[in-house]
């Protein structure tokens, strides 16, 4: 039996799903802008820029899957827990990459919040949201869509830093000039 309040939600995710999608093709083509800097650094694509990635498919996921039609609460109890629980371990990931591999580059406390703590409150959040589904399906379908926002907005702001720090790298590369603060070991591949 399909769980008929889902529908109620067809607009939102449709909207965030495209969202994240058109975001995706985008940090693609900054990504690909990102050949005209040089010495491009694999771990900082893998710790800062890849996580974009994950994020907006994460919500572009979620928005599809929600969408399915004949969604019952446990369908939607696995389907969220999964991503929460994946989710988790990817950033607990993340976390170990950023910790061991950046080289002279210290993270600081901006890199923490949003390639870390708010990720995994997101992905946290959707564990536990899938515990309540059957209690409380209107509470957790409201927390479901809080999730997925606060990973959309992270994925924006990632995605963003990524091409500031592009921008200024190639401004400092056609000056000759270092950039300040070790900004180069780290942001080699955005961030």
């Amino acid at each position: 039996m399909a769980w008929a309040p889902l529908a109620d939600w067809a607009n939102f995710y449709v909207i965030t799903g495209s969202c994240a999608g058109g975001l995706t093709g985008l940090t693609f083509v900054v990504i690909a802008l990102a050949g005209d800097a040089q010495r491009v650094n694999p771990t900082g694509v893998h710790s800062f820029v890849t996580p974009t990635i994950v994020h907006f498919g994460t919500v572009l996921a979620l928005a599809a899957y929600l969408c399915v039609p004949h969604q019952t609460l446990l369908s939607l109890a696995i389907g969220v827990g999964t991503v929460g629980v994946a989710g988790i371990i990817y950033i607990g990931w993340i976390h170990a990459r950023i910790r061991r591999n950046l080289g002279t580059y210290e993270p600081v406390w901006e890199d923490w919040i949003w390639n870390v703590i708010l990720p995994v409150l997101a992905y946290a959040g959707l564990a536990a949201l899938a515990c309540i589904v059957r209690s409380h399906p209107d509470a957790a379908l409201d927390g479901v869509a809080g999730a997925s926002l606060l990973l959309l907005f992270t994925g924006i702001h990632n995605a963003w830093d990524i091409a500031v720090w592009m921008t200024l790298r190639k401004q400092d590369v056609a000056d000759g000039a270092k950039p300040a603060n070790g900004a180069d070991a780290r942001r080699s591949g955005g961030g």
